[in-house]
Formats: C-alpha cells, sequence, structure tokens
C-alpha cells in the first residue's frame, strides 16, 4: 500500500515568521544560487523558518543560515536614537526549486 503524502496546513505563526522578503543587491545575487533572503523575528530558530518556507511556498529547503544585524546609534534632529536589530534568514533551496518574492503569499 503507497503512503499518502502528509499535507501541512498553513498556521498563523508560519507568516509571523515569514514576514517580509529582503530585496537588496545581495540578496539579488543570492538568488542565483536558489537564496531567497527573508526578515524574521529575534525569536525565530532555523526549523522554525524552515518549516514555514516549506509549507508557505511549497518548496524543499536545503539549509537555513541566519544573522543578527545590529542596530545603528543615529541622531534625529539633535537627538540620539537607536534603530532596532534586524534578524535575517538565507533560505537556500533544492536544486530546481524557486520562490517568486514579487507575489504575495
Amino acid at each position: 500500500m503507497a503512503k499518502a503524502k502528509k499535507t501541512t496546513e498553513a498556521q498563523a505563526w508560519m507568516y509571523d515568521i515569514i514576514s517580509q522578503p529582503l530585496v537588496t543587491e545581495k540578496s539579488t545575487m543570492g538568488s542565483q544560487h536558489s537564496q531567497v533572503t527573508f526578515r524574521v523575528p529575534g525569536t525565530a530558530t532555523k526549523p522554525q523558518i524552515k518549516q514555514a518556507v516549506e509549507t508557505l511556498f511549497e518548496v524543499k529547503v536545503k539549509g537555513v543560515n541566519t544573522m543578527v544585524t545590529k542596530g545603528k546609534t543615529k541622531r534625529f534632529k539633535g537627538i540620539m536614537g537607536r534603530r532596532s536589530d534586524l534578524k535575517k534568514a538565507i533560505v537556500t533551496l533544492e536544486p530546481g526549486q524557486t520562490i517568486d518574492v514579487g507575489v504575495g503569499v
């Protein structure tokens, strides 16, 4: 008897993890290597990011790399302020898989 394909429904927390794609010069160059860059919450883990991308975009993920960019201290009208920290996830897809970041989920 053949095994039935298991389908996973998208849950609300998955949309919170994959909030928006980062479209920069560097992230666009990564698309040549089947990589897509997303902005994620600081509390997101690699397995959560992988599961969310696989479920929402219906692709196979090869690996997930994360990095935290520390916020800069900036001056605004003479008052010192600080930008918030930013966590990025670079998702590497299996060969033949693609995600079009121009289309919403």
